[in-house]
């Protein structure tokens, strides 16, 4: 994360785990200034991928390349044999 173009320190906040896809709105006062983050978790499916290989990472670059440019990749969650988590955050701007 990034504050007037300066590296911001990661805070770990722990989620409900809720299966499928979470909308997250962060509100957070950083020395008396109110700011607001958006992520979004999104379950994938490896199944659904456009050109399947046995190259999982091909699939995740595919979902990434189509996704909606108002988000930006924020962690690829632990994959299982079917799907794959990630999170997505709104870009400021």
């Amino acid at each position: 994360m990034y504050i007037n173009e300066q590296p911001m320190s990661a805070i770990a906040i722990q989620i409900p785990q809720i299966s499928g896809e979470q909308d997250i709105e962060v509100e957070v006062k950083i020395n008396g200034q109110k700011r607001s983050y958006n992520y979004r978790v999104e379950v994938f499916y490896w199944a659904d991928c456009e050109n399947p290989s046995d190259d999982r990472v091909d699939c995740i670059r595919q979902i990434l390349a189509k996704y909606d440019s108002e988000w930006e990749l924020y962690q690829i969650g632990l994959p299982t044999d079917e799907l794959v988590p990630i999170t997505f955050r709104k870009k400021r701007g």
